[in-house]
């Protein structure tokens, strides 16, 4: 392994336990950049030699190596994957009785750049960087012994991997994957389009926050907003609510949205409307439409800090179109996966719509990622997700 030298004082981060190395942290007299490649190994030092661990590099990118242990010098092959897949599995299987979770979440299971969502028998996966898709095959080797799936789909269309020039085609890189594949959440059944939907297909992360609504949406009209395929939506119906309203732009995800309604025998309580959730929302007030429940799960609005000022602006309008919408007693979920975006900052864009909205909100209660989406105390990008309930006064 080739030593890869720190600056005087750059190696702080990573003595606290932190995984990544930044490109102007790097002592570009001892180690330059311009002689590494994608995915070589290196051994990194602080500026007195002493080892930090060991990382894989990527040299164009601004975090230029990740690490991937700590303290120790090894390589990265079948049986170090092999070695984490089943830490990470046996994490998950503390927690859930059924095969439907995040087995590998990058940084927070000691294999960054990795994501891999479990269905059941098949397996759907992300390599982020092009550091990590040198030792795909390897990978491909250990989640096949650990996991033993009936497939293995690399999702391989993220904004990441288009930024760094990676081949964006989705591909089965191992038996046979369908086109929808079979999921259980909250007791509730689900198609997801894993070759063709949003991310691998589904999103795990809101699996405890959607378990809540059962104590909010019985017998309650819902309306979800950026309902996708009715993650929530769906399981407001499952657990008694009276209508269900599921909003959404794409009309491949409603087509998903009716099809996981009668998987549920539910359709009869189910409808969809398509079209931009701002301005749908402002029909729906025009209208005189008023829900009891409102789920807001916009997409990332903040991709970029830059982005911050813009960003709090759409939550604030998202979250004021809500409250009108929302019956006096009601109950809104503003829930948000941008990064950049505090839980501190979402209460002050909800506290903002409501004061625009001539109405007062109490917090009742509050969400974040499940357990299959561990934080890394010491790095605070791996905790992202926030779901706020607040009842309109």
């Amino acid at each position: 392994m080739i030593d890869l030298f720190l600056r005087k004082g750059a190696d702080h981060r990573l003595r606290g336990g932190h995984l990544w190395v930044y490109s102007n942290e790097v002592d570009s007299q001892r180690s330059r950049l311009i002689d590494f490649v994608a995915g070589d190994l290196v051994a990194v030092r602080n500026t007195n030699g002493k080892l930090l661990g060991s990382a894989y590099m990527d040299p164009s990118a601004l975090i230029c190596a990740r690490m991937y242990a700590l303290g120790e010098q090894c390589v990265m092959d079948t049986a170090l994957f092999t070695s984490r897949l089943e830490a990470a599995l046996a994490m998950r299987l503390a927690v859930f009785k059924k095969p439907f979770y995040r087995l590998v979440y990058g940084d927070s299971d000691a294999l960054p750049g990795l994501i891999v969502d479990r269905f059941g028998d098949y397996l759907v996966m992300q390599i982020n960087n092009s550091g990590l898709e040198r030792y795909r095959e390897p990978l491909l080797a250990a989640l096949v012994a650990a996991l033993k799936p009936r497939g293995i789909l690399l999702r391989a269309d993220s904004r990441i991997r288009r930024e760094q020039g990676l081949s964006a085609d989705s591909v089965v890189v191992f038996g046979e994957v369908p086109q929808h594949v079979p999921l259980e959440e909250n007791g509730v059944q689900f198609l997801a389009p894993v070759f063709d939907g949003q991310k691998t297909g589904w999103f795990y992360d809101h699996r405890m926050s959607r378990a809540r609504l059962v104590n909010w949406v019985k017998d309650k009209s819902v309306l979800d907003v950026y309902s996708y395929i009715g993650g929530w939506g769906l399981q407001a119906a499952a657990f008694g609510a009276s209508q269900v309203c599921c909003l959404d732009s794409s009309a491949q995800a409603l087509d998903g949205v009716d099809a996981n309604a009668s998987l549920n025998q539910v359709e009869s309580r189910i409808v969809t409307r398509r079209g931009s959730a701002p301005e749908t929302m402002a029909s729906m007030i025009a209208e005189g439409s008023r829900f009891e429940v409102i789920i807001l799960d916009p997409p990332a609005f903040i991709q970029r800090k830059k982005d911050l000022k813009k960003g709090m602006a759409a939550y604030r309008r998202i979250n004021e179109l809500g409250l009108q919408l929302l019956q006096s007693g009601g109950l809104l979920v503003s829930a948000s996966c941008s990064m950049h975006l505090s839980r501190a900052d979402l209460m002050t864009a909800m506290q903002q719509a409501a004061v625009r909205a001539g109405c007062d909100i109490r917090v009742v209660e509050q969400g974040a990622q499940g357990p299959d989406h561990p934080i890394h105390p010491a790095i605070p990008e791996t905790e992202y997700l926030k779901a706020v309930f607040a009842r309109k006064m």
